[in-house]
């Protein structure tokens, strides 16, 4: 085969490429879109429900637990998917292992990058890789906090998570839940009416807070790792498109070589005639 031809069967395999990885970009940034909607209405509910967290412990205000036997959990939220760069290493080189009592690491290419290195990770699950996942993959993830809080007078849990709109890593302490909201005190006279008993109150709202402020932070890490992506693929695209006029422009050369070389070649047959 000429080397023209070589070329041309080249550039028809990374055309190919190329249609695969913009079709990939699309999607991510589809993703983006949907993802923003819930993200905007799941954190209008965090926002209430931080509000009514306000209110409550204005006139019911929890004493901070003592720490010495509490254990530490952070969760770091990683992609499951790839193309999205150095997302999940940059996860790792954020955090001090040695200071928590337990890793629980989202995505299957997180928990590979962890497993054997750490002897406090406890275990993984399987990261989203669209909105309609996240909602079964929180309730695994809630199941397994639970056994965790059963068996610990007292649990922190920390998320350590790509935040799209800080554009940094975020670690945001969950449990337990509203440190901020709990050393606010409004100038209120009478307290929230309640058909609840106050603790019971409480420990229901700490079940919606926990429920609401993990979808946030799972969308708005599947945000950021589809930014990620979507600068990755667009990369890629623009170097498949510098790569293929560049090699049209080879292939133009050779072909017009084997031009001349085929020229030649009759004349020369001509002139032995």
């Amino acid at each position: 085969m000429s080397q023209s031809r070589e070329l041309q069967l080249h550039i028809t395999q990374m055309e190919e490429i190329r249609v695969i990885l913009n079709s990939m970009k699309n999607l991510a940034l589809l993703e983006i879109h949907k993802l923003a909607r819930f993200q905007n209405m799941q954190g209008q509910v965090v926002t209430n429900i931080e509000n009514a967290a306000i209110d409550f412990l204005a006139f019911y205000p929890c004493l901070p637990p003592a720490e010495n036997n509490a254990k530490h959990i952070c969760i770091l939220m990683g992609a499951e998917r790839g193309f999205c760069g150095d997302f999940n290493e940059s996860l790792i080189n954020a955090i001090a292992p040695e200071t928590y009592s337990g890793i629980i690491a989202i995505g299957s290419r997180l928990y590979n990058k962890l497993a054997g290195n750490l002897s406090n990770l406890m275990f993984s699950i399987e990261g989203a890789n669209v909105a309609e996942e996240v909602p079964a993959i929180l309730n695994r993830l809630i199941d397994n906090i639970n056994s965790l809080e059963t068996t610990d007078s007292l649990l922190i849990l920390t998320i350590v998570y790509h935040d799209n709109a800080a554009s940094r890593i975020t670690q945001k302490q969950v449990l337990p839940p509203f440190p901020e909201q709990n050393k606010e005190r409004p100038n209120y006279k009478h307290p929230p009416l309640l058909n609840l008993d106050p603790a019971d109150f409480f420990s229901d709202l700490v079940d919606h807070y926990l429920f609401a402020v993990l979808h946030e932070i799972f969308y708005n890490s599947l945000i950021s790792e589809n930014h990620r992506r979507l600068q990755h693929l667009e990369g890629a695209v623009k170097h498949l498109d510098d790569e293929t006029v560049t090699l049209r422009r080879k292939s133009q050369v050779y072909r017009q070589e084997e031009i001349t070389e085929e020229i030649e070649v009759i004349l020369l047959n001509a002139e032995n005639f």
